[in-house]
């Protein structure tokens, strides 16, 4: 039998009070309702709000990733999404947890509630997961 070890990191309060920030004076009725902030690995802050649609709009954590490609930012280092209303951090939904494991496998996630908050790999979030780009032929086995 295996035991599996569950690593937390430092939490960035920083990160939390920027995403908190964009939830209180960016988020505006029922089209706006998360916000999240990212800390890329040299340091900088992306954040970027929610973009829902009856049709599927883009969770707050997705829009980040965006955002940060469009500033020039590939590489992000811990994640957080706040809600709207003082509702406080909010994990990411199923969808995201996997487009976020699978575009920064060693992302750190903050989680939890109140005094429990910590900052978890992405991995721990989904355990087990299916990584698309494990399941591609390579370019040498599709000749």
């Amino acid at each position: 039998m295996t035991t599996q070890t569950h690593h937390v990191d430092p939490v960035d309060h920083e990160l939390i009070q920027a995403a908190a920030h964009i939830a209180r004076t960016c988020c505006r009725g029922e089209n706006h309702t998360m916000a999240a902030a990212a800390r890329a690995r040299d340091g900088r802050i992306v954040t970027a709000v929610n973009a829902y649609h009856f049709t599927g709009g883009p969770c707050a954590e997705l829009v980040v990733i965006g955002a940060a490609a469009g500033q020039g930012i590939y590489e992000l280092d811990t994640m957080v999404a706040v809600g709207d209303r003082e509702r406080g951090v909010v994990p990411p939904c199923g969808r995201c947890r996997q487009v976020l494991l699978e575009y920064f496998p060693a992302l750190k996630v903050i989680v939890g509630e109140g005094e429990r908050v910590r900052a978890v790999p992405v991995t721990d979030l989904l355990p087990e997961s299916y990584v698309w780009a494990d399941h591609q032929l390579d370019e040498v086995d599709a000749e």
